[in-house]
C-alpha cells in the first residue's frame, strides 16, 4: 500500500486499538493488496459465497509462484478501479466479514512462526503493522495479543495455516526434476481446490490405496475442514514422503 508501514514486535505488552465505520480512515485497508490466501482462506469465503473452489478461484484469484520452492501460490483479485479496493469491501464495511481471510482477521498484528527439529510445537512471534492512515491506534480500547486473536476467531485459522506452512516451507527434496510438475499440479489442487480433490478420493484408487476409516470416510465425504486435513496428510506423503497415511495392507 501507499502508506508507510511500521513494525513493532509484541510480547506480552497490551496495545489500543479498534475499528469501527466512524473512524475517517474506515475500509482504507481494504485497497491495493497483496493478499495472499490460505487454503482455509478460501475454504471459508467459497461457503460464504455458495461457490465451488474451482468457481471461486476462477472469479477472485490469481496464481503465482511463490518464493517457497515455487510453489503456486493464490492472490485475491483486487477490483478493477482507481483505488484497486478489495472485492468483497463496501462502504459500510467488509461483506464477507464472518469468513474473511486470517490476513485480515488478524490485522493489525501481524504473526510469525517457526519449527526447530526436535520440538513439538511453532515458536511464535507476533509484531504490530503501523500504517500511517490508521486511526485505529488512537481508540482506547486494550488487548493483548492472547484476547485480540480470541475475539477475532483466530484458532481455527491458525490451526490450518500451521498445518499447510509445515508443508511449503518443508525441507525435504521433492525429487527428481521431472515429476517436479505434477507434483506442483497435485499441491495445487490439494491445497486450493478442495472440490476437486474430494472427486480425486472417491473417483480415483486412492481408498484403494489408502486405509481410512470408516467414520473418517464419512466425514470427509461431507465436511470441508476434515477433507482439508486429509489433503495435508495426502502432500506430506505424496510430496515428501512423511508417513502420514496409512497404505492398505492388501496395497503394501
Amino acid at each position: 500500500m501507499e502508506a508507510a508501514e511500521t513494525f513493532h514486535y509484541l510480547d506480552q505488552e497490551p496495545f489500543s486499538f479498534a475499528c469501527h465505520p466512524a473512524l475517517p480512515c474506515f475500509t482504507e485497508c481494504c485497497r491495493d493488496l497483496k493478499l495472499i490466501l490460505t487454503p482455509y482462506d478460501i475454504l471459508r469465503l467459497k461457503h460464504r459465497l455458495g461457490l465451488s473452489s474451482g468457481d471461486f478461484l476462477d472469479r477472485f484469484t490469481e496464481t503465482r509462484l511463490s518464493e517457497h520452492r515455487s510453489f503456486p501460490g493464490v492472490l485475491l483479485t483486487m477490483q478493477d478501479d482507481e483505488r484497486r479496493t478489495c472485492p468483497f469491501v463496501s462502504p459500510s464495511g467488509c461483506r464477507v466479514y464472518e469468513d474473511r481471510p486470517g490476513a485480515c482477521r488478524i490485522y493489525p498484528v501481524g504473526r510469525a512462526s517457526s519449527m526447530t527439529k526436535g520440538q513439538p510445537e511453532n515458536r511464535q512471534f507476533y509484531f504490530m503493522v503501523r500504517e500511517s492512515h490508521c486511526r485505529g491506534f488512537q481508540e482506547p480500547t486494550r488487548w493483548t495479543v492472547e484476547s485480540w486473536s480470541a475475539n477475532q476467531g483466530l484458532e481455527i485459522y491458525t490451526f490450518f495455516n500451521d498445518l499447510w506452512a509445515a508443508i511449503i516451507t518443508h525441507k525435504g527434496s521433492l525429487g527428481p526434476q521431472e515429476f517436479i510438475p505434477k507434483k506442483l499440479q497435485i499441491f495445487f489442487m490439494a491445497s486450493y481446490n478442495l472440490d476437486q480433490f474430494r472427486q480425486f478420493v472417491f473417483g480415483s484408487k486412492f481408498l484403494q490405496r489408502f486405509d481410512l476409516d470408516r467414520e473418517t470416510l464419512g466425514t470427509i465425504e461431507n465436511e470441508d475442514e476434515a477433507l482439508l486435513k486429509l489433503a495435508f496428510d495426502w502432500l506430506n506423503f505424496a510430496l515428501f514422503r512423511e508417513k502420514t497415511l496409512l497404505i492398505r495392507k492388501d496395497n503394501g
